[in-house]
């Protein structure tokens, strides 16, 4: 479901002076359209091109670098095959297990998957997305033009309104999908322009064995030996455009796509990332950090981690159900696990204090400034604002979770609440809901009963309203307490009639409410939809006290940050925009890494590490073609002459994030050479500081993806489409 909660977040600072200080070759995620400003720094460096062909969207190797589930991938042939993260693609290979209609059982995730034609490439999940994007323009000046003088609520609207209008203009254009990023919270806003393909298919996964080698042990954990790829390929209409999935359909022949190197990496080569980072919080105000470190990751990791046992130990009833949750347990894990490292992070960082003298040190630099009292005002104000929020914090993230980690309440909140949007005009209708997005939602609810199992959703609720029963009252909500009791005893009872009494595990129901109106679905005798017609005023109402303080947020933020960046530049530091899922490039070496005394991080794994791994049982259960092609050691041209033997992965000192996953990685010539799909525990904390101590991306070397095509699992059509040796 689109979420309550509608965040403006995204790109970056029209002030060129700012990216002309130095910066560390492995800092910074840069926008392409930056990257000639730091051209001097790349080619110190060790790139071999030039970079304004970087800052070219519309320009290989960028119009080959693409938006994939959420997080990032490539184009590596002429028809359309996108290479991106195995756990990426994870909701692809599970949508594709289970029960098949002819009654036969498939687990993908299990044995994998190779397609041996065209024909049998497998549709993924309705609402999979592949997007390009083919535009990048600022239009700061259009989105706060109604907005200058307002405050609060009024000024999240009118940006709010003018964002949607610079869409909908955008998007006149079928197949096209538009956004506005901002930038600097608040300062800068841009518009970024997307082709949305819509017929995704599977190519080619491996088994989960290999695709997920060593699983949550040795999630962020470095050495790895994780071959965390799937090959995908994206379809248009007959006529070009983009169109949902039709066996008629024919491959999207892509603008560009990379290269796979065939060449070997040593430590200190030249290494340069481009994909879709998420969200980095770098430029956040001290107080922020202070919260994150002392209340919301410890409050995270607790609750994470009920989330995961109880679905496990729910699941683990039935092979079935635990299938069905694979995709929810893997994302919480990771969630649950980047929580905890971020937390050691930043408190080995001391990440507080750090951030703390910084900021003392702006406001110093700030005092001597001509504009010192307007810009102190209006930080003071932002905080006020932040203060406020503490207050409500448990409440807003319990409430937060109970949606959307379900499946058939979220579905019923979402379907009352398109029908709420509905009545109002397209252009005033929440985005999530308005019309362009109908076909995300239908696709959504298409895959639910791929994804539930009535028992393990009520275990789920059970544990987080109960959770948020033992909340202060003053931090209650009346419509919450009225669907779901305000005592255990209650709550179970009030679990037992509303699962009882829906019918929206079946997928026609579903669909057939999406078409209904607010009246037929307020007067619905379903329980589930009964009780979200009853939050949804209250979802609403939080959402319009969020919107208020964001807006003061919008409104407020950017005086902080013209100090921020003021400041930096007066030092000679360079200031690059927070991350926010616009495309950035990043670049830096293959580099070892000391992370503490008498430990030494070497840059390149091999499959020697699988083999002293295995244990027969999972997470190290390695399939036996792995392991006897291991013992076999014909590795061919894929094998690392220095080592004689296969590589697996290799670290870089690159600059990344979450959203990261799948991003291509290049050599000096934009040759591709690997694919990012980690971080290392030490490296966690890196969305809220960067420490060059400990900071190091992980990625799946290409030489085994060719090794394991050529010689494991193969795959020759695959590697001819990407004029690779077959050896």
């Amino acid at each position: 479901m689109p979420t309550i909660r509608r965040r403006l977040l995204a790109v970056s600072l029209a002030l060129p002076l700012v990216f002309k200080a130095t910066a560390r070759a492995d800092e910074g995620m840069w926008m392409p359209s930056q990257l000639p400003d730091i051209a001097r720094q790349m080619k110190a460096a060790g790139f071999k091109g030039d970079p304004r062909d970087l800052a070219e969207l519309a320009r290989p190797p960028m119009n080959a670098i693409v938006k994939v589930g959420g997080a990032s991938g490539a184009f590596v042939s002429n028809e359309g095959l996108v290479l991106t993260n195995h756990h990426v693609a994870f909701g692809v290979v599970q949508y594709n297990s289970g029960k098949q209609s002819d009654g036969s059982e498939r687990d993908l995730i299990r044995d994998g998957y190779i397609a041996a034609d065209r024909g049998a490439e497998l549709p993924a999940n309705p609402d999979y997305r592949v997007l390009v994007t083919t535009g990048f323009d600022r239009v700061t000046d259009r989105i706060l033009a109604e907005a200058k003088g307002q405050q609060g609520r009024a000024y999240f609207d009118a940006v709010d309104r003018a964002t949607k209008a610079v869409v909908a203009e955008c998007e006149r254009e079928p197949g096209t999908r538009c956004s506005v990023a901002n930038m600097y919270y608040g300062t800068d806003f841009y518009r970024v322009r997307q082709l949305e393909l819509r017929d995704v298919r599977l190519v080619y996964a491996p088994p989960n064995d290999i695709g997920n080698y060593g699983g949550e042990v040795d999630n962020f954990v470095w050495p790895r030996h994780t071959g965390d790829f799937t090959l995908l390929r994206a379809y248009v209409g007959k006529d070009g455009k983009p169109a949902d999935y039709s066996p008629d359909n024919v491959a999207y022949v892509p603008p560009a796509h990379l290269q796979v190197s065939t060449a070997n990496l040593k430590e200190g080569d030249y290494a340069m990332l481009a994909g879709y980072p998420g969200t980095t919080f770098r430029h956040r105000m001290a107080s922020e950090f202070a919260n994150q470190v002392e209340w919301q990751l410890p409050s995270r990791v607790a609750l994470y981690q009920r989330m995961v046992d109880v679905i496990e130990a729910t699941a683990a009833k039935d092979e079935a159900v635990r299938v069905s949750y694979a995709n929810q347990v893997r994302s919480l894990k990771n969630s649950l696990k980047r929580a905890q490292g971020e937390l050691d992070g930043l408190r080995r960082s001391n990440a507080v204090v750090v951030r703390r003298d910084d900021e003392t040190a702006m406001y110093a630099w700030l005092d001597q400034q001509s504009d010192v009292v307007a810009t102190k005002a209006d930080i003071a104000a932002a905080q006020a604002v932040l203060d406020k929020g503490v207050a409500m914090r448990g409440r807003d993230q319990l409430l937060g979770v109970i949606v959307s980690q379900t499946q058939l309440l979220r579905s019923a909140v979402s379907l009352q609440r398109l029908a709420f949007e509905r009545a109002k005009p397209d252009a005033e209708r929440e985005g999530g809901y308005q019309q362009r997005d109908e076909a995300l939602v239908s696709g959504q609810l298409r895959q639910v009963q791929r994804r539930y199992a009535m028992d393990v959703e009520k275990a789920l609720l059970a544990e987080l309203v109960g959770q948020y029963q033992a909340l202060p009252a003053a931090q209650h909500v009346p419509e919450f307490d009225a669907v779901f009791g305000s005592t255990p005893a209650q709550l179970k009872a009030k679990l037992d009639a509303l699962y009882s009494g829906t019918k929206l595990g079946a997928e026609n129901e579903r669909l057939a409410a999406m078409q209904a109106d607010r009246a037929a679905l307020s007067n619905s005798k379903d329980t589930l939809l009964q009780a979200a017609a009853t939050l949804l005023p209250a979802l609403l109402r939080l959402e319009d006290e969020s919107k208020a303080s964001n807006g003061e947020l919008l409104r407020l933020r950017p005086a902080y940050m013209r100090a921020l960046i003021g400041y930096r530049k007066s030092q000679g530091r360079a200031v690059y925009p927070d991350a926010n899922s616009t495309l950035r490039v990043s670049y830096g070496r293959v580099s070892a890494m000391d992370p503490r005394d008498g430990v030494r991080y070497r840059p390149l794994t091999t499959v020697q590490g699988i083999v002293e791994k295995h244990t027969g049982s999972e997470p190290f259960n390695a399939p036996q073609p792995l392991l006897a092609a291991i013992a076999k050691g014909d590795f061919g041209t894929t094998a690392e002459p220095s080592l004689k033997t296969q590589t697996v992965d290799f670290l870089t000192n690159l600059d990344t994030t979450g959203g990261n996953s799948g991003s291509a990685v290049m050599d000096a010539h934009g040759k591709l050479i690997g694919l990012n799909f980690d971080s290392n525990w030490e490296a966690v904390s890196a969305s809220w500081m960067f420490d060059p101590r400990y900071k190091r991306a992980i990625h799946v070397d290409m030489r085994y993806l060719r090794w394991l095509l050529a010689k494991v699992y193969p795959a020759p059509h695959l590697l001819r489409e990407m004029q690779l040796p077959a050896e």
